[in-house]
C-alpha cells in the first residue's frame, strides 16, 4: 500500500478508535490489561474496514496506534533505540536523531501540529508542568532522566519544536569512558581522589559536551556515609548515592506566581545538613551562595557551568555572583572563589562526535588581583586520522597538584607514575 493511502487509513482507524474508547475506564484496569483491550479494538476495526492489508501493515498500524494512546507516539520507536543520544524534532514533519555522535534526518513524520502538541503536553504534564500560548516554552524530563526542552508557537515560527537529550539507562561505567578514551586512567585516579578527599570541582564545557555525564561519573567516588543533596532545574542527575535528597525548580503557574528558583532551593538545602551540595547546572544568582556554602563546611561540593575554558569558567562565576547585587568587592569574590574551588575540569565534544577532557586544572590562590591555576592534565589535539576520528594525546604537564598533601590527611595516595605517563588517542 503507498505511504498516503497507509497514513490516511491508519488517521480512519485512529478516528474510529478514539470515538470507542473509554478512557476513564482504561485508567482503573492494568496498564497490560488495557494495551491488550485496546489492541482487540484496533483488530476489530481493521475487520470492519475491509482493507486488505498485509501481516506486517496490520501489525505496523496496530504498534503505532497503541505508542499513540499509551506513550509517546511516533517518538516511541527512538526512544526504544539505545544507540540513539539526542532526538530533535523540528515541527511535524522534521525529525533528526544523534547516533554516535552523527545527525541524520529519519523517516519519521507526525500527523499535524495538532499530534506533537499533544505528545509535548503528555510528556510535561507527567513531571506537572505544562506549555500553552501563555506559557510558549518549558524543561521537562522522561521517566528515564532523559532532559526534554519545547517551545511551541508563537515563538516557535515553524511548528512546536522538541530537543530530547538522553542518558543511558544502565548505571555509567568509569572504565568505559577511559575505553572510550573520553578520560585518560590518570586524570581519572587523581580526580577520583580529590572527590574522596572533598576538594569542590567545577565541571565547565560547552552545550552537549558531557558536563552532566562527567558529573555522575565523579559523584560514584562520594564515600557512602555523606549526605548528598542535589539542585536542578530538571532533575538528570543520577548520583550512585543512598543518602540522597533531590530538588527541583518549579515554574509560575498560569498567574506568574509561585516559581521556586535554584537559589531558594540551594538556601533551603543548607537546612538540611547536607555533607555536600550539587547543583546540576549554575545559570545565575545561586551561584553567590554556593560560593559561600563551599567556604562554610560544605567542601567536596560540584556543580557544572557553560564555558569554553578554565578561565572563562571562573569570570563567569565571578558574572554569576555579581547578579545578586551584593556590590562585593572583585578582589574579595575572587580571594572566596579561590578558596572554594580545588578542580576545574574542561569538557569538549570534538569534531567526530566524541567527548574528551580537555583539561584538568589546580586553582592555587591568588597573585595580586587575578586567580592562580596550573594544569595538571590536558589533551593535546592533533588532527584527524584515516577513520575520520580524532588524534591526539592526553598527557600530564608533570606538575604536582598542591592538594596532595590533603590527599595524604585523608589517606589518599597517588602513584608518582600518574603524572608522566602519556596516552595516545588514535
Amino acid at each position: 500500500m503507498e505511504n498516503t493511502g497507509f497514513e490516511t487509513l491508519k488517521s480512519e482507524i485512529h478516528r474510529s478508535l478514539i470515538a470507542q474508547l473509554d478512557l476513564e475506564k482504561l485508567s482503573r484496569v492494568d496498564s497490560g490489561q488495557a494495551r491488550q483491550a485496546v489492541s482487540n479494538m484496533v483488530n476489530e476495526i481493521i475487520i470492519n474496514k475491509k482493507v486488505p492489508l498485509s501481516f506486517s501493515e496490520q501489525e505496523k498500524i496496530r504498534v503505532e496506534l497503541l505508542d499513540d494512546v499509551f506513550g509517546l507516539g511516533p517518538l516511541e520507536p527512538l526512544l526504544a533505540d539505545e544507540t540513539i543520544s539526542d532526538i530533535l524534532v523540528n515541527g511535524k514533519d522534521n525529525v533528526f536523531i544523534e547516533r554516535a555522535g552523527i545527525l541524520s534526518k529519519v523517516n519519521v513524520t507526525f500527523r499535524d501540529n495538532r499530534h506533537l502538541l499533544q505528545i509535548i503536553d503528555r510528556i510535561v504534564s507527567r513531571v506537572g508542568r505544562r506549555i500553552d500560548e501563555s506559557s510558549p516554552m518549558v524543561d521537562a524530563r522522561l521517566p528515564d532522566g532523559s532532559r526534554v526542552n519545547a517551545i511551541i508557537p508563537p515563538l516557535a515560527l515553524d511548528g512546536p519544536s522538541v530537543s530530547i537529550r538522553r542518558f543511558g539507562t544502565a548505571p555509567l561505567d568509569a572504565q568505559k569512558l577511559v575505553q572510550y578514551k573520553t578520560v585518560s586512567p590518570g586524570m581519572l585516579e587523581m580526580l577520583s581522589a580529590a572527590v574522596k578527599a572533598r576538594i569542590s570541582v567545577l565541571i565547565s564545557g560547552g552545550t552537549g559536551a558531557g558536563k552532566t555525564t562527567f558529573l555522575n561519573l565523579l559523584s560514584q567516588y562520594i564515600p557512602r556515609h555523606e549526605r548528598i543533596v542535589t539542585i536542578e532545574d530538571a532533575a538528570e542527575l543520577r548520583l550512585q548515592v543512598e543518602n540522597l535528597v533531590r530538588l527541583e525548580t518549579r515554574p509560575p503557574n498560569i498567574e506568574g506566581q509561585g516559581a521556586i528558583r535554584q537559589r531558594q532551593l540551594l538556601i533551603n538545602s543548607l537546612r538540611m545538613r547536607p555533607d555536600r551540595i550539587i547543583i546540576g547546572e549554575m545559570r545565575g544568582e545561586e551561584a553567590f551562595d554556593m560560593l559561600q556554602a563551599m567556604n562554610t563546611g560544605h567542601e567536596g561540593s560540584m556543580t557544572t557551568i557553560h564555558a569554553n575554558s578554565p578561565r572563562d569558567a571562573l569570570s563567569r562565576f565571578e558574572s554569576m555572583v555579581a547578579m545578586t547585587n551584593m556590590n562585593l568587592p572583585e578582589k574579595s569574590v575572587r580571594q572566596q572563589l579561590a578558596s572554594a574551588v580545588g578542580i576545574v575540569v574542561q569538557v569538549s565534544r570534538m569534531s567526530d562526535g566524541s567527548r574528551k577532557v580537555m583539561s584538568v586544572s589546580e586553582i592555587t590562590g591568588m597573585e595580586e588581583n587575578m586567580i592562580s591555576m596550573q594544569e595538571i592534565f590536558v589533551f593535546r589535539r592533533k588532527g584527524i586520522g584515516a577513520n575520520g576520528k580524532v588524534v591526539g594525546v592526553f598527557e600530564p604537564t608533570r606538575i604536582r597538584p598542591r592538594f596532595l598533601d590533603k590527599l595524604r590527611v585523608a589517606g589518599l595516595f597517588l602513584s608518582p607514575s600518574i603524572f608522566e605517563e602519556t596516552v595516545e588517542v588514535k
